[in-house]
């Protein structure tokens, strides 16, 4: 299996078994107070870990015209989602919640071809395509809920999706920098600010013990999760790490059928039957076709392959994997690829 694919599954995971788990604090946090604790456990909990690693505080590495794209993707990412997507658990039984989340990887994908004009293959489109119905069919009320005309849950968990469609096209702008730097600052500005806002608003701190495990869980489920979906951008590209992340939302639901003891609704195995046909779709795509690569000029981790044939300075440490500085030559050659940072070409 390919590593970037990999990453993008375990960082699913991680993702998909948090939904259940915040549903469990809801009732007894703020919507705004946990969004912001999730992501101030995700933002501590990163930090530290970088400073272990790095035996100190070292600079991001990010660039001036990198900030803005870090900037809105918090702002988007992890201040606007949390918030709409616990706003939403209040309204949604968490299976329904985690199944309603495939909405975010179609989201990504329509933003990344729209207006970052990365390549879409039929088979991605349609695959996207069964995915949205299934969550439409998914989102469709029961007579009960539609009589009160309540949509509130899975609106306010639409628009959470939209927010992390944005900021994920955002974050594969600076997806070749530190991957423990990016998460953890988002964790760390967005918590700051979300649970500022809480207080300010009056909400109360519930008891430390539910603090902490609000912490725990943003720290596995939004911290590492969101590392490993840096790492599997560069890999990948935006839509097909968004198509990956999909199977975040089965997770979700297994963990809240089993765990939280939920009776399914009548339209649920439907929309996760569309659901998971659309991930087969995207699962089994193979891009292949003759493309030529720009000189290009960047820093990232890597590995002498066919895309680094690079000279290296007498004071560079060449053991593999490593990271520095470095120049592609241009290059025609096929072979099965991503739209990574090594193929952002064009398409006729």
């Amino acid at each position: 299996m390919n590593i970037s694919v990999f990453h993008a599954l375990l960082a699913a995971a991680l993702f998909g078994a948090s939904t259940p788990l915040a549903k469990l604090l809801v009732g007894s946090v703020s919507p705004v107070l946990l969004g912001g604790l999730l992501y101030l456990g995700s933002g501590i909990g990163l930090t530290a870990i970088r400073l272990v690693r790095d035996r100190g505080w070292v600079g991001s590495g990010l660039g001036r015209g990198e900030w803005p794209w870090l900037l809105g993707a918090i702002f988007f990412g992890g201040i606007l989602g949390p918030v709409a997507l616990m706003f939403g658990l209040v309204h949604t039984k968490a299976s329904d919640a985690s199944l309603l989340l495939n909405l975010e990887s179609v989201l990504t994908a329509v933003l990344a071809w729209t207006v970052f004009k990365e390549n879409a293959d039929r088979r991605i489109i349609v695959g996207m395509a069964v995915i949205v119905l299934g969550g439409v069919l998914l989102s469709w009320p029961d007579q009960r809920v539609a009589a009160s005309g309540n949509w509130l849950g899975p609106g306010t968990i639409a628009l959470a999706c939209l927010c992390w469609a944005i900021d994920n096209n955002l974050t594969r702008k600076v997806s070749t920098t530190d991957a423990l730097f990016v998460a953890g600052a988002k964790g760390l500005i967005a918590g700051l600010m979300n649970c500022a806002v809480a207080l300010w608003m009056g909400t109360a701190l519930p008891a430390w013990g539910t603090v902490a495990s609000a912490m725990v869980v943003g720290w596995l489920g939004y911290g590492i999760s969101l590392v490993l979906f840096v790492m599997a951008l560069r890999g990948l590209g935006t839509a097909r790490t968004g198509a990956y992340f999909s199977t975040a939302p089965f997770v979700g639901a297994a963990v809240a059928l089993v765990f939280l003891r939920e009776a399914p609704s009548l339209l649920f195995w439907p929309a996760c039957a569309l659901m998971g046909a659309g991930v087969w779709l995207h699962l089994t795509e193979r891009h292949v076709h003759l493309h030529t690569h720009e000189p290009l000029e960047h820093s990232h981790r890597h590995v002498h392959d066919e895309h680094h044939l690079h000279e290296h300075d007498p004071d560079c440490d060449e053991r593999e994997p490593h990271t520095h500085w470095h120049r592609h030559q241009s290059i025609t050659h096929s072979h099965p690829h991503f739209p990574d940072i090594h193929h952002r070409h064009p398409h006729g």
